[in-house]
């Protein structure tokens, strides 16, 4: 055994064994800029939107009271939305799609790890005064949802829905 072995087993165990660090930072869904390739993955509610091929653009605005203006919407089966998710209030809050079940897992998860960072294309998290952008084809008929996963947020009440009706 050479004295690089005792470290190596250190540092795979040091790192095996840490505690996750997620941080829902500000940098949150930034691009690079450049055009980053659609994520072909299809979710229960969709798939990530061809910017070439938007039906419509929705604009959803974020508020301090812990709601969504609007918080309902009816879109059409196949149709590619551009959200455009505005944050008027003074806190940070964020716009997630999903159907109910993954959003309350989700919000039970960030009340654990507070600082959870993630990227996906079903969601913004949006800074005070800011607005973002989320491209999403709804590919199946049904109810959706959308919501703020922010700790206390979704559970004061910060959710919409998506009502998708059949071509």
């Amino acid at each position: 055994m050479t004295y690089r072995t005792p470290l190596a087993i250190s540092l795979l165990v040091a790192a095996l064994t840490a505690t996750p660090v997620w941080a829902h930072s500000e940098a949150h869904g930034k691009k690079s800029g450049k055009p980053a390739a659609i994520n072909p993955e299809e979710k229960a509610f969709g798939k990530q939107g061809d910017p070439k091929k938007i039906t419509r653009t929705i604009n959803i605005d974020m508020n301090d009271k812990m709601r969504f203006i609007p918080a309902s919407v009816s879109v059409k089966q196949g149709e590619t939305i551009r959200f455009i998710v505005k944050n008027s209030g003074k806190v940070m809050h964020e716009f997630v799609l999903g159907n109910m079940a993954e959003l309350k897992e989700h919000a039970e998860l960030m009340k654990k790890f507070p600082n959870m960072e993630h990227d996906e294309p079903y969601m913004a998290h949006v800074a005070p005064g800011k607005t973002e952008t989320v491209i999403w084809q709804f590919t199946k008929a049904g109810e959706f949802h959308f919501g703020c996963l922010l700790p206390g947020h979704f559970e004061a009440g910060m959710v919409g829905k998506v009502n998708v009706t059949q071509r």
